[in-house]
């Protein structure tokens, strides 16, 4: 597998797809490995030329010393392009991973479209995670084993309907989470980046083609925040998935596979 360096970080990264097509580049939500975008690479790869890599912290990257900053991690996938030797890119991200892609628009002229799912620019206007949230999210499991703790945290980012009927898919997800997540110090130095985050007065300088998904089930990142982000964007499409969640990539996979694709065929 190769990898790309910055600032003496180091950047793992996969690449699938016909060497010759438009790249799309897929970026993780906080502390989540490549694993998130399995679905969405399958649905694209036969078409374009793709790029999962894992953020500082994350998976087969290294850990340097935090806290870190959203811009340190468009500079990451900056550095990925550069070593992949990609020249333009759609750029897929979801949750902090739509924060980087919002900052490596703004900072680098790469950026064919973005796709932006559940996510917000941040800001003084943006509707915080719920409390009840935060506290399932970061407070102390007790006395769960290590596989419980993972499914208790991810609770909020699934509606319980999905997780009552997709038990297998569940335990294979926390697999992946055990085997790719952060650490507990690198998602806290991720989180720090995600609190400093706001680029809500710079989203008229994103003068490319987007594509907003949010659920109105999101209970990590309200939907309001979605909203607010398409309405400033100059050229935006907002999509609505009704009673999705966080995770609306992973439970709605099919729906946003086909939304993903459809703009990827008109951009």
């Amino acid at each position: 597998m190769p990898d790309a360096r910055n600032d003496g970080v180091r950047l793992a990264y996969e690449r699938e797809g016909p060497a010759d097509a438009e790249t799309v580049v897929f970026v993780e939500g906080l502390g989540y490995g490549r694993w998130m975008w399995r679905w969405q690479r399958r649905a694209v790869a036969d078409d374009y030329d793709t790029i999962l890599w894992d953020n500082r912290g994350t998976g087969e990257s290294s850990e340097p010393e935090g806290p870190y900053t959203i811009e340190q991690m468009a500079g990451d996938l900056a550095a990925v392009l550069d070593d992949a030797g990609v020249e333009s890119a759609h750029v897929v991200g979801a949750s902090m991973g739509g924060m980087i892609a919002m900052q490596f628009a703004l900072d680098d002229d790469r950026v064919a479209s973005l796709t932006l799912m559940c996510t917000s620019p941040g800001g003084p206007e943006e509707v915080p995670t719920p409390e009840t949230t935060v506290q399932r999210m970061y407070g102390d499991p007790g006395d769960m084993d290590e596989r419980e703790a993972i499914r208790y945290k991810m609770a909020p980012a699934l509606t319980d309907e999905f997780a009552e009927e997709n038990e297998d898919l569940l335990e294979r997800i926390v697999d992946w989470r055990l085997d790719s997540d952060a650490s507990d110090q690198a998602r806290q130095w991720q989180g720090a980046a995600v609190e400093g985050f706001d680029v809500h007065d710079r989203l008229d300088e994103i003068r490319v083609p987007a594509l907003v998904l949010h659920g109105t089930a999101d209970r990590v990142v309200p939907i309001q925040n979605g909203e607010r982000l398409a309405g400033d964007l100059p050229d935006a499409e907002f999509v609505s998935l009704d009673g999705a969640p966080h995770l609306l990539f992973v439970e709605r996979r099919d729906e946003v596979n086909r939304l993903l694709t459809e703009f990827l065929e008109d951009v």
